[in-house]
């Protein structure tokens, strides 16, 4: 069954993906629980660069059993790096943050539909409690085989409603499958958590035992890409994900509970959310880098399973960054943070955010690109606004000029080490939550920010590596040699840092045509008597710095 649209479903953008030789398709017999996730890992640790990364279509397999599944599982398929998530945005990476202003601001309404591809296929009744069934016929992988206890949908869009309004919201949550029949939902219930654990605790404090919610599998990457997304309680994502595509996304009605779900998803997981008990959910490799460990979880009693005949499953690569869930956070974030200081705050020197990722994932270390020249009182007043915007972000904040690569470490603690005056340039804040993390804010331990400018206070001399054009020069030279592909990093030639002089410049081209004689009758003309050792010259007069 299709549904006339103009926006890609999972299918589409596999093919989309194909073309542009963004997919490997694996054909080879693999096994989901300990083999599947730990080879798309090597991507991410085998030293890799980021554009070299690519989303994986698994098409044959099998459990720790050796039991066939007839359902491929795509792995990485909507953000293993930032040129993926750009297929399913339909945009280039530039144009991203632009795509998705222009859809907050400018939502469209779903259109609803009768029939939809999500029910080509339903499984419901007594058979969903029975093995191969219900949830034991889907190919969950498990994410970090020797740690996590069961396979967990960790690329699920989680449906609830508000109980008093109405209004849907759609998060992405992990789900541990327990039965056929059963998972077991973790929500964040973090101050300022979760739109669905809001929505749980007001079906709690109205008396509804049980909470509604449908799990979508495998939907077009514009909705997919909503549930990452961090938007204002209440808005119904259904209408960004149609700002996003520029027209209506279509929409069906679930068949056991009273929610809207997406036409064109490849899975529904249909049921409800027991309000009055939980159950043990965990360990489970989570997107802050460790190993949460076992927690009590809201128990989900599955009532139908729908699907389409050839559905696939997808599942986010995940845990320690960099992985395919920090991608897709840090291309959602840094939009934010960037509209929230540069246009919402008026800070007009903020030139670009970016959240460090690998390790760290995002959530601790901002790092705030400052123009030239900006005053002190606005890059202070950007470092205090970035450490407060989100709760759970934050932890270390540093602004720094536009020549410094925020992807680099190395250029990061350069930048601390020789910008900053930890006196007058680091400064703490008091009484921050953990946030998202192996430690948790509810146990009622404290955190705090550090805030460090390590942008340049004065001119400073150029950085000691031949110049760009030299380098380029060096680097055709290398490639004809044939010798091992470099991988390059800013820093990688010498520029100005203000503290520079044309006649110098002049200098150093006497000196590499290998003039460097006459630079030396130039020198002898400026000799001086009765002067210190390493006095300084001063190069408009030629003669010595009054200072001296």
């Amino acid at each position: 069954m299709v549904i006339p649209s103009n926006y890609n479903d999972l299918h589409n953008h596999i093919l989309a993906l194909k073309e542009r030789d963004l997919l490997i398709e694996v054909d080879r017999q693999i096994d989901k629980d300990s083999e599947m996730h730990a080879l798309v890992r090597w991507q991410f640790i085998g030293g890799m660069k980021e554009e070299e990364r690519k989303a994986f279509l698994f098409t044959n397999v099998v459990d720790g059993k050796g039991r066939k599944f007839d359902i491929p599982v795509l792995v990485g398929g909507l953000a293993a790096n930032r040129s993926i998530y750009s297929v399913g945005m339909g945009c280039s990476i530039d144009d991203i943050q632009t795509k998705w202003d222009n859809a907050i601001s400018n939502p469209i309404k779903p259109k609803f539909v009768d029939s939809a591809p999500c029910h080509e296929m339903i499984e419901e009744g007594e058979i969903l409690s029975k093995k191969g069934h219900g949830l034991d016929a889907l190919p969950i992988p498990i994410s970090t085989p020797g740690f996590d206890s069961a396979p967990t949908l960790s690329a699920g869009n989680v449906i609830t409603k508000d109980p008093e309004t109405n209004v849907q919201n759609m998060g992405t949550y992990r789900c541990a499958l327990k039965a056929p029949d059963r998972l077991v939902v973790r929500m964040a219930t973090r101050v300022g958590g979760a739109g669905g654990y809001q929505h749980y605790q007001k079906c709690q404090k109205l008396g509804i035992s049980e909470m509604p919610i449908a799990i979508v599998l495998g939907c077009p990457p514009y909705v997919a890409f909503m549930g990452p997304q961090k938007l204002p309680i209440g808005v119904d994502e259904f209408t960004v994900a149609g700002g996003l595509a520029g027209m209506p996304i279509n929409v069906t009605s679930a068949k056991t509970v009273d929610l809207t779900i997406p036409a064109e998803a490849e899975i529904i997981i249909e049921g409800f959310i027991d309000t009055t008990k939980v159950e043990p959910e965990g360990p489970f490799g989570e997107s802050h880098g460790h190993i949460a460990l076992e927690e009590y979880n809201m128990p989900m009693r599955i009532t139908t399973i729908t699907r389409r005949k050839k559905a696939i499953v997808p599942s986010y690569i995940s845990q320690v960054a960099p992985s395919e869930s920090s991608v897709i956070k840090r291309v959602a974030y840094e939009p934010l943070f960037l509209r929230h200081l540069r246009d919402e705050n008026n800070i007009k020197g903020v030139k670009k955010v970016s959240l460090h990722e690998p390790l760290t994932g995002l959530l601790r270390v901002t790092v705030i690109t400052c123009e030239t020249n900006m005053p002190r009182t606005e890059i202070w007043r950007a470092l205090y606004s970035a450490a407060f915007f989100k709760g759970d972000c934050s932890k270390i904040c540093i602004a720094v000029n536009e020549d410094i690569d925020v992807d680099n470490a190395d250029a990061l603690f350069w930048a601390i080490s020789y910008r900053a005056n930890p006196t007058k340039d680091i400064q703490t804040l008091d009484h921050r939550g953990q946030g998202h993390g192996p430690k948790r804010e509810h146990g009622g331990e404290e955190d705090s920010s550090l805030l460090i400018d390590a942008t340049m206070k004065s001119p400073m001399p150029p950085l000691a590596l031949p110049s760009k054009e030299h380098m380029e020069h060096a680097k055709d030279i290398w490639h004809e040699l044939g010798l091992p592909s470099l991988t390059v990093k800013m820093p990688w030639h010498g520029y100005s840092l203000g503290a520079w002089h044309q006649v110098w410049d002049d200098a150093a081209r006497r000196a590499t045509d290998g003039d460097y004689l006459e630079n030396g009758k130039i020198s002898i003309e400026l000799s001086q008597s009765n002067l210190k050792p390493e006095s300084k010259l001063d190069p408009d007069t030629g003669l010595p710095e009054k200072n001296n």
